[in-house]
């Protein structure tokens, strides 16, 4: 017997994220009446992770939907909808998420003046687009953006399919959104540029090596993230679980890295992995001095070792409104994981759209 409150799923687009969360869903109570997918790998997705539901065009499936959860690719996105509503698909009363880390609600605006109940639910994590991802989602934080009146009813879908809902504002989708692109993916390029220089250094497992001092990293760095008392103070943030030889104020091994890298770069032709270290060293460094944690000397002596000329500590501390309080040097989000192989025509439906543009591709996040 179906729950009181329960509404009825269509997924449009069983990529990674779609098939996923409409299991999700299902698990939650939800039946999922239908869903889109077109390509052999969306098909079996569905039939792995939504067995028995219908497979129907987008159409279709809006209007068999109470909650149509749209998980295609944010550049996608906006036209889905906007050709969505020039058909007079959007049905008053409909609930309509997005699943863009990109967008908030604005985008719906054309599904909007139909008169749907618009919403931008982004769950931060990567996916494998199989059932191992369903026990990722307990405790997983989703960003929630909708008009304040509808607020709950994303939150509620968050809390019922294991996730933590955390409000994002409208204006500060794009920030939240670059923010958690720039860890992710950026870590991972991170891994790739120090185990390419492990492997030419002879380590022969270059993950294994990393991979007990990277937890290690990552874990202080988060936990210093969390507020460690009621008032929400993080003290100095992530930068106070800095080791290594900016902490010390270690400027000869500072030049010692930089000039065997750029042997190793002469070698190899990886110019980033020099380029990214001068970065974030420099980065380490006037965030250290903002938070207190090296002297103005110490500080001096290691960009000094990072440039072409002499660094002046004054150009250290940003002003305020960088991006950095002057007291703690703290900060003021899908691409695909690394190792997928870039957007396809097997990756989701293509061919004509609603209004004649080629289909979108399901979100592979």
């Amino acid at each position: 017997m179906t729950r009181p409150g329960r509404l009825g799923v269509g997924v449009v687009g069983t990529g990674r994220v779609g098939a996923v969360l409409g299991n999700a869903l299902r698990g939650a109570g939800h039946p999922v009446v239908a869903a889109s997918g077109i390509s052999e790998a969306s098909r079996e997705r569905a039939e792995a992770l939504l067995p028995g539901v219908p497979l129907l065009d987008v159409q279709e499936v809006v209007r068999r939907a109470e909650l149509v959860l749209l998980t295609v690719p944010d550049d996608a996105l906006a036209d889905l909808v906007r050709g969505l509503a020039d058909l007079g698909a959007w049905q008053p009363g409909q609930i309509v998420v997005h699943t863009s880390g990109r967008f908030g609600t604005d985008v719906l605006d054309p599904a909007r003046a139909a008169g749907v109940i618009p919403l931008a639910i982004h769950p931060a994590m990567t996916f494998t687009g199989t059932s191992l991802d369903l026990a990722r989602l307990a405790g997983c934080p989703f960003a929630v953006t909708g008009p304040g009146a509808v607020l709950p009813i994303g939150q509620a879908l968050v809390v019922e399919v294991g996730g933590e809902p955390v409000v994002v504002d409208e204006a500060a989708r794009g920030l939240y959104h670059a923010a958690l692109a720039h860890g992710a993916n950026h870590l991972v390029v991170l891994v790739a540029q120090a185990a390419q220089a492990l492997a030419a250094a002879g380590v022969e497992d270059p993950g294994r090596m990393l991979g007990p001092l990277l937890e290690a990293a990552l874990d202080g760095a988060l936990r210093a993230e969390s507020p460690a008392d009621p008032s929400g103070d993080r003290g100095a943030g992530a930068i106070g679980a800095l080791t290594g030889p900016v902490r010390r104020g270690d400027d000869g091994t500072v030049r010692e890295h930089t000039a065997v890298l750029g042997r190793f770069v002469a070698a190899s032709g990886a110019v980033d992995v020099l380029d990214s270290y001068r970065t974030l060293a420099r980065g380490a460094t006037r965030r250290a001095l903002a938070a207190g944690i090296v002297s103005d000397d110490a500080a001096t002596r290691v960009l000094d070792a990072l440039a072409d000329g002499p660094a002046d500590v004054t150009s250290a501390t940003p002003p305020a409104g960088e991006g950095m309080s002057g007291d703690a040097g703290s900060l003021d989000q899908e691409g695909r994981p690394a190792g997928d192989p870039p957007a396809g025509p097997d990756d989701g439906p293509t061919g004509p759209g609603p209004t004649g543009q080629t289909r979108p591709q399901e979100d592979d996040r």
